[in-house]
């Protein structure tokens, strides 16, 4: 049996363990384990998003054992100490763990230069922990400067700064300013009593991108009213102060809250690791490009705690999600093959498609592109890709549930509009008030299954007509063609039949438009009557698609069975979206359904404008629907429960928390 130890669950971590079950997982000989601290993976790129409160805290965890659900991962929570390199051990406080194999990807967290009073006084924004504490103390000093008389304490509760100016500092200073005006509404502080503060030693923001893009940043900072400081050191720190150097002049300045981003470092096992093993500054232990350390060939380092310079490169590789995505891939690779034999090593040649800042929910900046041809974006792309490159990740860590569940807080719950798209997905309208509309489509659906037994469906055929009748009237109309008028009455009873138009329609209609589209389908719309006579009920629209009719040529109408089969079953789809809907039973499912029917009536048949709300309807109640008086505020709970518990809905992620 061997062991292959993974650990740390960041991003590099995760992914590594994920690769090597997928190709080892039918090896019975060998056991897969992560150890972490904590129980769930965190998502650090966004923890700026719940520090300002934009959106939940739950949003950025990710659960371990949901992750490795129905894969042959060993998940340990526990807190490594040490590395016993001689015996192969991981030191941890509830056990020791043998390896065979082992993946250093225990990240970072926080260094301070050894700035006075850095550690003791400020906050930092490296944890899952450390995002929730500070929204809580944002959230704090809003409510205590609000009751506070003295005006000079008040200003002091609400100074906030922000110590670094790379990714984190500016994308914190930028949702607490965002943030600040909903607390001084909320807690009725006039917005000039917030001083926000963005201050580094450096002499712009986000020095890794071009100064273009830095310029734009600090812009749109100063712009939302942040007070950037560069060139400006911080030399101490206390509970209620902060000391910043400026051409050498040291100024104390008050300060309610001060938070530290200003620069990273290995984690602690790492660093004692690193005090062993060849490595270089912050405890990041160098690899060969294999991504082996340099002294021991079992032992591989991804993520933040790898130094590693590329060939052909200068720099080291940046500490950056798309670095953990792609030394995991390679890692896992390795590792395989050193186990398997059956691979060649691959060589670590990573390939970074650019960089990502935001400032708020509703303005980033982004260079993006291949390697050698990266170009910038502006502002509403740039946080159009950032969303789908977080997407993109959730997909290979937790697949489609995760991504429903992103796509939910950034869009679907967002408030005070903070997001690129403002507030126009957010969800506002109580579910109630749709009650009545899914009632009312589903009375109509049933109507028409209803309708359509007693006209004969469940025993003759009546598809020849109902179709050849609805194409002849779009064409007399269209094309003039002389033979319309002897399907005009047919052509009337199919299109009323599929839209429940109520006035009979003429050959001698106005055709509006006929255009072609890319040469797929033609788009039709038509009145039954002249445009001054037409009412609502009168305009039809119709897509003739070439595929369709083949369909409906050699598979529906190809023979009475065919047709009386095809029609039995539009029947029972009627009558059980109807019931369904009039229920809020599997209103998802329904609605879903009632859209595909309208689609092939449109396609067909064609559909009165009269009756395209059903289409809307359709959609209005497509997510969640029935889950205001209706069955399913019983149902779909305790199906959820069950559902999640099968082995393979678990391993495929295929459920909605």
């Amino acid at each position: 049996m061997k062991n292959i130890v993974v650990l740390g669950a960041g991003y590099a971590g995760i992914l590594t363990a994920k690769k090597l079950e997928k190709k080892l997982r039918k090896n019975q000989d060998i056991k897969i384990s992560i150890i972490d601290r904590n129980p769930f993976h965190t998502m650090l790129t966004e923890l700026h998003e719940v520090a300002a409160n934009r959106v939940d805290e739950d949003s950025i965890k990710i659960s371990l054992k949901k992750v490795f659900a129905g894969r042959k991962v060993d998940v340990i929570m526990d807190n490594i100490s040490k590395i016993d390199f001689d015996s192969k051990k991981v030191i941890g406080e509830e056990s020791n763990y043998s390896y065979d194999y082992l993946v250093i990807a225990a990240g970072s967290k926080p260094t301070y230069f050894g700035t006075k009073g850095a550690e003791e006084f400020s906050y930092k924004l490296w944890s899952y922990e450390d995002a929730v504490i500070l929204k809580d103390r944002i959230h704090e000093m809003f409510r205590k400067a609000a009751s506070e008389r003295n005006i000079d304490e008040k200003k002091k509760m609400l100074t906030f700064y922000v110590v670094g100016a790379g990714f984190t500092g500016v994308e914190l200073a930028g949702e607490i300013a965002e943030y600040a005006p909903i607390l001084c509404e909320q807690y009725e502080i006039d917005r000039n009593l917030v001083s926000i503060y963005d201050v580094d030693v450096l002499p712009r923001a986000v020095p890794i991108l071009p100064e273009k893009l830095s310029a734009k940043v600090e812009k749109r900072l100063t712009k939302m009213g942040v007070t950037v400081k560069f060139n400006t050191g911080v030399v101490g720190i206390g509970e209620d102060f902060i000391e910043l150097k400026s051409n050498d002049t040291v100024t104390k300045y008050p300060a309610g809250t001060v938070v530290w981003t200003a620069g990273i470092e290995s984690s602690d096992v790492t660093q004692n690791a690193a005090g062993v093993l060849e490595s270089a500054g912050r405890g990041r232990i160098k690899v060969d490009k294999y991504l082996r350390t340099l002294e021991r060939e079992e032992i591989y380092v991804v993520g933040d705690n790898m130094m590693f310079i590329p060939e052909g490169e200068t720099a080291p590789v940046p500490q950056m999600v798309e670095n953990c995505e792609q030394s995991a891939h390679t890692a896992a690779h390795n590792i395989i093959s050193a186990i398997t034999g059956k691979k060649e090593m691959e060589e670590y040649k990573p390939k970074f498609h650019g960089v990502m800042v935001c400032i708020g929910g509703r303005y980033g900046v982004a260079r993006v592109g291949l390697p050698n041809m990266m170009f910038n974006l502006p502002s509403f792309l740039a946080m159009f890709a950032k969303h789908f490159i977080n997407i993109i990740y959730f997909i290979q860590v937790l697949g489609w549930n995760k991504v429903f569940s992103y796509i939910r807080h950034e869009f679907f719950t967002i408030r005070n509009r903070r997001s690129f798209v403002g507030g126009h997905f957010s969800n506002r309208t109580p579910s109630f008030l749709l009650a009545p509309l899914r009632v009312w489509l589903g009375a109509v659906w049933l109507f028409e299954g209803i309708l359509k037994i007693a006209e004969g469906w469940m025993s003759a055929p009546k598809l020849q007509g109902f179709f050849g009748g609805a194409k002849a009237w779009f064409d007399g109309i269209i094309y003039g063609m002389s033979d319309a008028a002897a399907g005009a009455t047919a052509a009337a009873d199919a299109v009323a039949s599929s839209t429940q138009a109520a006035d009979a329609v003429a050959s001698s209609g106005t055709a509006i438009f006929s255009y072609n589209i890319f040469g797929l389908f033609d788009a039709m719309f038509v009145s039954g009557k002249a445009i001054a006579e037409s009412k609502l009920a009168d305009y039809a629209f119709k897509i003739d698609m070439p595929l369709m009719n083949w369909f409906v040529d050699n598979v529906i109408l190809s023979g009475d069975q065919i047709q009386v089969f095809m029609q039995i079953s539009i029947v029972v789809i009627e009558i059980l979206i109807g019931l369904a809907l009039i229920g809020g039973l599997f209103t998802t499912l329904s609605s879903g359904v009632s859209l595909i029917l309208q689609v092939m009536f449109v396609c067909t048949t064609g559909l009165y404008l009269s009756t395209f709300w059903m289409i809307f309807a359709g959609i209005a109640v497509l997510i969640g629907g029935g889950r205001t008086f209706g069955l399913d505020y019983y149902v779909m709970p305790y199906l959820k429960k069950a559902w999640k518990k099968i082995p393979f809905v678990k391993r495929w992620y295929i459920y909605n928390d």
